[in-house]
């Protein structure tokens, strides 16, 4: 089914004045286009066993954009470029990082790069040419509702049973830019809508959009807002608030401002990047992780922060090593940095900011007086407004998240792993549930493949299970080692 094709109904909306065209009915509809969603959309236009699944994506945006304020010149991407929409799942997909440089013309400059880790503007072009290419995508398509509606023997509309079974998902949608409306039916639906900037309430008042005070995902476009500052404070400790920190040092000598880097953790710490620590973002830790009780998962997590929160290596290194250089000849670098200090609360002053600071460990207060201020305080994932419809539906924990089953589905009243309908699968909502892997680009095709097999009804792309040395299950461990339970005593295991 295409956009456009001159051959679609259109129905009366709510308002006589405001139609709606209907789109038709698909088999899987896909809301928002990450490199998640994009990756499923890739994968099922490639398969080369076809799993016959009528498909869409609607992305609100107008063309496809992936992290455009943090595209800095130097900064590549955390992951080795295996690590694309489709390769670990499919590597002959013609959506392969290594077919798009063929495609640009660029397969041997890639050649002689020598290098994994490629420059994030790269991958951010790759992401947009497979986006262009794959048919299945629809953009400048917001969706505004999701209702269900449940199956009846004659219409499949009035009258119906609210609790049957293999129902139709129907969504609504409207183009931003010229207000109109849009209606799709699906069968199953799959939510990749994405995360927000976070910035602490404190703060929100004072980001105004115009304002030397805003979060790094704006980074690029507020850049030349705070170059001509006298003082610049950067909050936060992880990649993005490091590769913000790196920039304005490579260019503090032509502006010639202060600049101070504060976080309200213990230090300014490399991210694991380990062979061995990387064994956590596989499929294998992601089951283990699963099947824990959830109130193990919620003391895990914190503890897992440098799995995924800290900094880059290289990034460190190549800071370091400007100070370093800044600092000869008993040269001041005026750059500050400090840790274990957390920013309470802002105060707008006549061409400045005030920072209310605090120093956990000395449980010290002080202030901080600044021009701009930049935070790298992450990113939130609220519930999309559209579920609104279906809410009641959708199962969530004492804590307000969803609840999200082992392979990829909210939980609730909705459709079940092998029913054919009546589906929500999740696209990086779910780290409470499966752990540190669930924003990883690289275990994106292992859960493509997964909501696939369960989309098809059958295998489409390998699901990897076997892929790492070590054991994280220790009953699993049992099965390869000389593991004993006729132990004397008091080496006997805990089985109460």
């Amino acid at each position: 089914m295409t956009e456009d094709d001159g051959s679609v109904p259109v129905v009366a909306g709510d308002d006589a004045s405001e139609p709606v065209i209907d789109r038709g009915h698909y088999d899987v509809l896909g809301v928002g286009l990450g490199p998640f969603n994009l990756g499923l959309a890739a994968l099922l236009d490639g398969a080369d066993s076809d799993p016959d699944l009528e498909a869409v994506f609607l992305e609100r945006e107008p063309e496809f954009a992936w992290h455009e304020g943090m595209l800095i010149e130097g900064a590549t991407l955390e992951v080795p470029f295996l690590a694309d929409l489709v390769t670990m799942a499919d590597p002959t997909n013609p959506y392969s990082f290594l077919n798009y440089v063929r495609e640009r013309d660029r397969i041997y400059e890639f050649y002689f790069y020598e290098t994994f880790q490629i420059p994030r503007r790269e991958y951010d072009d790759y992401l947009r040419w497979v986006a262009e290419t794959v048919p299945t995508t629809q953009f400048g398509r917001e969706v505004t509702s999701v209702e269900y509606e449940a199956a009846d023997a004659d219409s499949g509309r009035d009258g119906a049973d609210e609790t049957a079974d293999d129902g139709t998902f129907v969504v609504e949608a409207v183009a931003p830019e010229t207000g109109q409306r849009y209606r799709y039916r699906a069968d199953d639906l799959v939510m990749g809508v994405g995360s927000r900037p976070a910035l602490p309430e404190f703060a929100r008042d004072h980001a105004d959009g115009n304002a030397p005070l805003f979060h790094t995902a704006d980074y690029l476009e507020r850049r030349a807002d705070v170059l001509e500052a006298d003082s610049i404070t950067v909050v936060g400790s992880g990649q993005s608030a490091a590769e913000v920190v790196l920039d304005l040092l490579e260019r503090q000598s032509a502006n010639g401002f202060r600049l101070d880097w504060l976080t309200r953790s213990d230090g300014f710490f490399p991210m694991e990047y380990s062979k061995l620590g990387l064994q956590h973002f596989t499929p294998e830790y992601t089951e283990y992780f699963y099947d824990l009780p959830q109130s193990r998962k919620d003391e895990l997590l914190p503890d897992q922060d440098l799995l995924y929160k800290g900094i880059d290596p290289e990034t460190s290194e190549r800071i370091y090593d400007t100070l370093y250089e800044r600092s000869i000849g008993d040269r001041d670098p005026d750059f500050g940095m400090l840790a274990t200090t957390a920013v309470r609360d802002i105060e707008r002053l006549e061409g400045s900011y005030w920072l209310e600071c605090e120093h956990r460990q000395q449980d010290h207060r002080f202030a901080l007086e600044t021009d701009a201020v930049i935070f790298g305080t992450g990113y939130q994932r609220p519930t999309p407004t559209f579920l609104e419809p279906i809410a009641d539906r959708i199962a969530f924990d004492d804590r307000g998240r969803f609840q999200v089953s082992e392979d990829y589905r909210l939980e609730g009243d909705l459709g079940g792993a092998d029913d054919a309908g009546g589906r929500v699968f999740v696209q990086n909502a779910e780290m409470h549930t499966h752990g540190v892997g669930t924003p990883d680009l690289g275990l994106g095709c292992y859960r493509n493949a997964v909501i696939i097999e369960r989309l098809a009804g059958r295998e489409v792309y390998p699901v990897d299970r076997d892929t790492v040395f070590q054991d994280f299950d220790v009953d699993q461990f049992a099965d390869h080692a000389p593991v004993r339970t006729d132990a004397p005593r008091s080496l006997a295991p805990d089985t109460e």
